[in-house]
């Protein structure tokens, strides 16, 4: 088959690899019809290198349709089906309280990571991604969607990831309605984070420095902001004078604006891979301005939120302001089962409540990933989401 695989540091080409094969009873195979390049495919890209092994799969964000199923997958041949990134049993004491992601049979206790990932390094398993013609996917009884025939994939491929984490990140944010909520970074979790604001009845204000970005949030109702000085004084006086109940930072570990962690970052990148890894996991900090920024906004009294992949070991953080500004804090990978039940009925919608409809901004070829990955990190063409598709021609 064909596949996105990781080459080296903004460095990804599409290979002829091996059919993945069902080694459980409980695995199923599916042959690929969408799968999504997400923001956090770009730190594998930029970042992550040291952890990752040349040739591995990568892609988290998949649906398919099921061509081989296990005896005890709970599937059926021709069945359509969403897979969500996290791999887990569904039977452990993490699971049971809703903690996917935290999966105690799946856990990566070599690097103290939680639940296996689909295509994200050896710090969550090394399992191969879904950026491929097939996939083989573990626990098929637990983890995939069964979804109907009749809308397009768009409509349910970001039930994988993006959309439940958006969700996850303003329930955490203790959003009610009436509230305000101001998002960093707009890019698809943020853009769908102040749509779910909204949707939900909060006063919602959008911050990015990306023009396009900025204009598709503004197309669903929500003031957007350049990051800039004058963005927290506005938002302070729309909000008398406090600043927002809640901030969602989708942005993470790689924001603008922090040049010294990027430095670092940068320099740890050129180590040989044990020794970067080594550093990464004692001594890794990320780019924090926007982290930082969301302390200063937020309201006294208010919630911060983090969606946006955080991964340094000694990033600082201003526990004075913190403390002082009693702000309480939530984050972690999403826990994406624990939300389909809120969200299916969302995306099947005619009404498209949470604007699905408007986020791919290119739908490409599979064999047009490395263009497409460039094009995603440097922000050319407008590019807010691309839709991979396996199946076209190029």
């Amino acid at each position: 088959m064909r596949a996105v695989t990781w080459q080296g540091k903004r460095d990804v080409s599409v290979e002829t690899v091996d059919d993945p094969i069902r080694h459980k009873s409980n695995d199923a195979i599916i042959e690929v019809t969408s799968t999504a390049i997400c923001g956090s495919d770009l730190h594998l890209y930029e970042v992550l290198g040291p952890f990752m092994d040349r040739g591995d799969i990568i892609g988290h964000e998949t649906m398919g349709r099921v061509v081989e199923a296990g005896p005890e997958s709970g599937l059926s041949a021709d069945d359509r089906v969403v897979v969500p990134f996290p791999i887990s049993c569904g039977r452990c004491w993490m699971c049971a309280q809703g903690l996917c992601t935290q999966c105690e049979t799946t856990q990566v206790r070599q690097y103290g990571s939680g639940a296996q990932l689909f295509g994200y390094s050896r710090l969550y398993g090394s399992v191969p991604g879904g950026q491929a013609e097939y996939l083989r996917v573990p626990y098929a009884e637990v983890g995939p969607i069964k979804v109907g025939a009749d809308l397009p994939d768009h409509r349910y491929l970001f039930l994988s990831d993006i959309l439940p984490t958006a969700w996850q990140a303003v329930k955490y944010a203790g959003i009610r309605e009436g509230d305000s909520l101001a998002v960093y970074g707009l890019g698809p979790v943020g853009q769908f984070a102040a749509r779910i604001g909204r949707h939900l009845g909060a006063q919602v204000f959008g911050l990015d420095p990306v023009p396009e970005r900025r204009d598709m949030t503004a197309r669903h109702g929500i003031e957007v902001f350049d990051f800039d000085e004058d963005a927290h004084s506005t938002i302070r006086e729309a909000t008398s004078g406090r600043g927002p109940d809640a901030v969602v930072d989708a942005v993470g570990m790689e924001a603008h604006g922090s040049p010294l962690a990027s430095a670092a970052q940068q320099a740890t990148g050129l180590l040989p891979p044990p020794a970067a890894r080594k550093l990464m996991e004692t001594g890794g900090i990320d780019r924090t301005a926007v982290l930082h920024a969301a302390i200063d906004l937020v309201r006294r009294g208010g919630t911060l939120s983090l969606s946006g992949v955080y991964g340094g070991a000694l990033s600082p953080m201003p526990l004075l302001t913190l403390f002082d500004k009693q702000i309480q804090l939530r984050m972690g990978q999403c826990n994406v089962r624990s939300w389909t039940d809120d969200l299916l009925p969302l995306v099947e919608c005619s009404e498209d409540p949470l604007g699905v409809d408007d986020l791919v901004t290119h739908r490409l070829p599979l064999e047009s990933a490395p263009e497409a990955y460039e094009m995603f990190q440097r922000k050319t063409d407008g590019c807010i989401k691309v839709v991979l598709d396996p199946n076209a021609e190029s």
